[in-house]
């Protein structure tokens, strides 16, 4: 810490070096927390796995994300990231590791981008301590060691910021363009996510550059225009293609990309309206959590490893959503209730706000004596800048209706770069004795130490009173040594402050390794105890492997007579060890519990992760096959989680005939007719789910078909995996 009070020498010392020393185990920490045993995860996500296994097959299911191998339909998001899975599929082999590895290589550039970004600016011990705030936050490593989306669209966020800062320290146009270029690129990621950070690109401009308004309107105007021509070309090319030549858009109501991107994608992540029929009002809590999004649906696919509990069975077949521990979910998939202090409820404060009051204290510290008229110091812009990024974004969880644990990661960049430009400036300002500012640093050190008390505090069965206590005692007594010992200069007071941070960063590493300790869940990764569970929220009841989410669901032709409901969505039981980690003794004695060997083969077995429906059912599967005659598509099902496993296994086309969710308008029974006549199908598997707004389709289909008997085609092994279709029924249709 004693670096800190000579940043600017250490700064220029530093940048002679090629490698930054210290940068080194930061980077080889993001690489175990990133890419430890991601080997183990066999399906991943498998909505998202099945569609690189298709766009794998033709440039024609590439280019448009196909979800299934015959371009019936395609999936929810647009194609950038899916396009460089499939490449890593095609280089390495398709693997559940493979389109995992490019997320998580971008967790690891996250983490070498914030370092470039803070140390410029702040000296290198602010980029060194920003770039380990970022490796260690814990939903950065949990998102980044699956195949969904956000941590690739951070890292091309963070691209797009080096170019801006690059823009303004070289006074070059073409830097700006290429800035704003990139947030466009970002948009065919995830869509208007990637607009969250464009207050933080005009503020920056405006107020860095030194040149006349009259530029900057004319530069920023080009750019932004620029930026929305590179976000709209995809959708304008498929938009503007003949629906007969193209899949359908998946989860739009109109087979459209820009109402998938400004609807679905977009304003109804605000608002919480996840109708899928059209309808503008809001849904009941219970058919939001069944159709409002690819990832909604994967919440009750909860992780096919996490297994039943001894007594699940006696569960309650209600299906009100419920917290993981018992208590009654206020917000949907442990999102909390919204309200300003929202980021602080359980559920979202362990996945992101570890260090919030000390970047609150840090703000502080950057931003005093700050004039609003200016002039600016270069670390003052930046500050403004990583300002602009956090608080919109946060306003919006604070608020948005819908959204999922893992959205949080947005929120990391800022976060970690104010904790690392906080931490020098509180350093330098407590060194200096600057009057009040003084103060900040042990304030902060004492508060953040509280939040970490009461992030912790519902985990107690799990982690043990030890963990809890030590950084509650901890940081009050190195606050209230650093305050007491303000006056004194000497290598003590700086030992004190190297150790105040690693108390402040000791629980939220723990944190982010948890995925790796207990198994992660790919659908909805969160971190914690219970990260297998996706819930992210106080530990889940559930203690064996095979199903720590929902119970009495199985996949497309098994049974299991142990099942306490059928086709009903439900949360984990009560079991005999309640409130304990995965596999935990009801012993812990205060101390923190590992998983018992039990549970630990998350982490030494392959993990079919991708939803309960990550297992095929072999005899139906034989089934299929040795009675296709010809047929494009192996079967049709209610919808891709069903299809998902199939597509995995085989790369046949399986027909999701109503997209993710089944509510997608696709088919009509004059449209599904034409296509039995023609030999394209003929074989479905409907359960009691998934309907949506193909009801009329549904009917259509058991009215005029043969029921195929189970014993052709059931399995009925009491082992059987779970899955999210329940025992359904296996039809055949010939038409001539």
């Amino acid at each position: 810490m004693k670096h800190m009070n000579s940043e600017v020498k250490e700064e220029r010392t530093s940048n002679k070096k090629r490698i930054d020393l210290f940068l080194v185990p930061i980077v080889l920490i993001a690489a175990f927390l990133n890419l430890f045993k991601i080997w183990t995860d066999e399906y991943a996500n498998a909505y998202y796995t099945a569609a690189v296994k298709s766009m794998l097959q033709s440039f024609h299911n590439f280019f448009y994300a196909s979800f299934d191998p015959g371009g019936y339909v395609t999936i929810d998001k647009p194609p950038v990231v899916f396009w460089i899975q499939t490449i890593s599929a095609k280089i390495f082999g398709f693997h559940g590791w493979s389109v995992i590895l490019p997320q998580a290589l971008a967790g690891i550039g996250s983490v070498l981008l914030l370092y470039v970004l803070v140390k410029r600016t702040f000296g290198v011990w602010a980029g060194r301590f920003a770039a380990l705030a970022m490796a260690l936050t814990p939903i950065v490593p949990a998102v980044s060691r699956t195949n969904n989306i956000d941590s690739m669209l951070v890292f091309t966020l963070l691209v797009a910021t080096w170019m801006l800062f690059r823009a303004v320290r070289t006074a070059k146009f073409g830097w700006v363009l290429a800035a704003f270029a990139m947030i466009g690129v970002a948009f065919n990621m995830k869509m208007l996510q990637a607009y969250m950070v464009l207050p933080a690109f005009y503020v920056f401009y405006v107020v860095a550059t030194k040149i006349t308004w009259k530029k900057k309107i004319a530069f920023l105007t080009t750019a932004t225009a620029l930026m929305l021509a590179v976000s709209v070309s995809w959708a304008v090319v498929v938009d503007s293609t003949s629906a007969d030549k193209r899949p359908y858009m998946g989860s739009s109501q109109t087979n459209s990309v820009l109402e998938l991107a400004f609807g679905y994608n977009g304003i109804n992540r605000l608002t919480g309206n996840t109708s899928v029929t059209g309808s503008s009002h809001k849904q009941p809590a219970q058919a939001q959590q069944q159709t409002a999004s690819s990832e909604t649906k994967q919440t009750s696919n909860s992780n096919a490893e996490s297994s039943q509990s001894s007594n699940q069975s006696k569960s309650s077949s209600s299906q009100k959503m419920q917290a993981p521990d018992g208590g009654n979910q206020n917000g949907m998939f442990n999102t909390g209730n919204p309200g300003p202090f929202r980021l602080f409820q359980k559920g979202l404060s362990d996945q992101i706000s570890w260090l919030l009051p000390f970047v609150i204290f840090s703000i502080v510290g950057l931003f005093a004596g700050v004039k609003f008229k200016g002039p600016y110091t270069a670390k003052q812009k930046e500050s403004l800048f990583w300002l602009a990024w956090l608080l919109p974004v946060a306003v919006f969880f604070s608020i948005a209706g819908f959204f999922h644990q893992y959205y949080l990661i947005m929120l990391a960049p800022p976060i970690a770069a104010f904790a690392g430009a906080g931490a020098v400036a509180l350093w330098s300002m407590y060194k200096q004795h600057n009057g009040w500012k003084s103060w900040l640093l042990p304030s902060g050190i004492l508060t953040t130490a509280a939040l970490q008390v009461y992030i912790m505090s519902p985990y107690v069965s799990s982690i043990g009173v030890a963990p809890i206590a030590g950084v509650g005692a901890l940081g009050v007594i190195l606050a209230l040594v650093l305050a007491i010992r303000k006056e004194r200069k000497n290598s003590v007071t700086n030992y004190l402050g190297v150790a105040a941070m690693v108390v402040l960063l000791a629980m939220p590493a723990y944190w982010a390794m948890t995925p790796i300790i207990y198994g992660g869940n790919s659908m909805l990764p969160a971190a914690g105890p219970d990260s297998s569970s996706g819930m992210g929220g106080p530990p889940s009841t559930a203690t064996n492997s095979k199903q720590s989410g929902f119970n009495g669901m199985q996949p497309p032709g098994s049974s299991d007579s142990n099942s306490s409901s059928n086709n009903q969505m439900q949360p984990p039981s009560g079991s005999s060890n309640s409130g304990q980690m995965p596999g935990g003794s009801s012993k812990n004695n205060g101390q923190m519990q590992m998983p018992s060997s039990s549970s630990s083969k998350l982490s030494s077995s392959k993990r079919k992760s991708g939803g309960m429906n990550a297992e095929v059912n072999t005899k139906l599967l034989n089934y299929l096959t040795k009675n296709n005659t010809g047929e494009k598509y192996l079967f049709a099902t209610t919808d891709s989680t069903s299809a998902a496993p199939y597509i995995i296994k085989t790369g046949k086309p399986v027909m999701a005939m109503g997209g993710f969710s089944g509510s997608d308008p696709i088919l009509t029974v004059s449209k599904l007719k034409s296509m039995i006549k023609k030999g394209e199908v003929k074989y479905f598997y409907l359960s009691g789910m998934g309907k949506g707004g193909q009801s009329d389709v549904i009917t259509w289909i058991k009215e005029n078909s043969k029921e195929i008997p189970s014993s052709k085609w059931q399995s009925t092994s009491s082992s059987s995996q779970q899955g999210p279709s329940g025992n359904g029924t296996l039809y055949e249709i010939t038409l001539k």
